[in-house]
């Protein structure tokens, strides 16, 4: 297939590519979905006439590397379309923090992390980037702290979430924006829900920055 000409690469020819991009994605994942059906129905049979154990694992091998890429397809199909959040006014950010904090230590300063928030869809960003980041030293298995403060900034106060002692998941590059492998669309994903709760995202040298807006 022949790339595009550089005179053809304007924003209503990429949009619509991305839009059909999409959906034959999620044509694919759905297929592969079908293809996992056959296999679990064959892993059930193979195992009921005690077929040898090579032949099981090669078929279990086979549905784990089709959940695995129907996995990856639905991160890109929802990085394709926008992000519909279902916001609950009230909702206690640092309780939604605390679930998706992955065993990592977490501090909160004295305050209220009330806001409108989506807590299925920002626990999952939140989780996604607790787990996204390295530790600076790759030998060591301690996980990095998390903290959350409030700052009080005109009318509209905001939440600061910090990870510290993580390294840049790609070298010289937007670890929200890097489209690198799973991995990386995981975390873009992440980035995008953020900011569709009116929030920002951002890096530093060891650590990784999220701010979203809290009720006055």
């Amino acid at each position: 297939m022949k790339p595009l000409k550089s005179e053809l690469q304007d924003d209503e020819t990429l949009r619509e590519l991305g839009s059909a991009s999409v959906q034959i994605v999620h044509d694919l994942k759905n297929q592969l979905n079908g293809l996992k059906l056959y296999a679990t129905f064959l892993r059930k049979r193979m195992e009921k006439s005690e077929r040898p154990a090579d032949e099981q694992e090669t078929v279990a091998k086979l549905i784990a590397g089709l959940e695995r890429a129907a996995a990856d397809m639905t991160l890109l199909v929802r990085l394709g379309r926008p992000i519909e959040l279902r916001r609950q006014p009230g909702t206690d950010l640092a309780r939604i923090l605390s679930n998706a904090a992955g065993g990592r230590t977490l501090q909160v300063e004295a305050g209220s992390y009330a806001g409108a928030f989506d807590v299925a869809v920002l626990e999952d960003a939140l989780k996604t980037i607790s787990c996204g980041g390295r530790t600076n030293d790759t030998q060591d298995t301690q996980a990095s702290d998390i903290h959350l403060r409030r700052e009080e900034s005109g009318e509209t106060p905001s939440a600061v979430i910090e990870w510290r002692g993580v390294a840049q998941a790609v070298e010289g590059g937007d670890i929200f924006n890097s489209f690198s492998g799973g991995s990386g669309l995981r975390m873009t994903l992440a980035g995008k829900i953020i900011k569709a709760h009116d929030g920002g995202v951002d890096q530093h040298a060891n650590s990784l920055r999220v701010r979203l807006p809290l009720e006055p």
